[in-house]
């Protein structure tokens, strides 16, 4: 699974691209130049279970420590991965 992002006019998605079709995707929004709040992930039914928005979270820690940026994680399922990964708290917003 290749994990692709993109961004305008302070939103952006993380996102997964098959065959043409979006199967995945994480959105936030940039509250500040080192902010970005992720509000909203979202996986097909083709890829449950296979690990997707895990992989779309850690891509944006990775572009969140890049860009020495701080990610609060408004979405549920962002947040319950924040919760259960001590090791990406460096970047969590408080």
């Amino acid at each position: 699974m290749e994990i692709q992002h993109f961004e305008k006019n302070n939103k952006g998605l993380f996102y997964i691209r098959e065959d043409g079709k979006r199967l995945a995707e994480m959105t936030y929004s940039r509250a500040s130049e080192s902010l970005i709040i992720i509000d909203h992930t979202d996986v097909s039914e083709t890829l449950k279970g296979k690990g997707a928005g895990l992989q779309m979270v850690m891509e944006a820690v990775k572009y969140a420590r890049e860009h020495q940026q701080k990610i609060l994680p408004l979405c549920p399922f962002a947040k319950s991965v924040f919760d259960k990964k001590p090791e990406i708290h460096d970047i969590l917003f408080h």
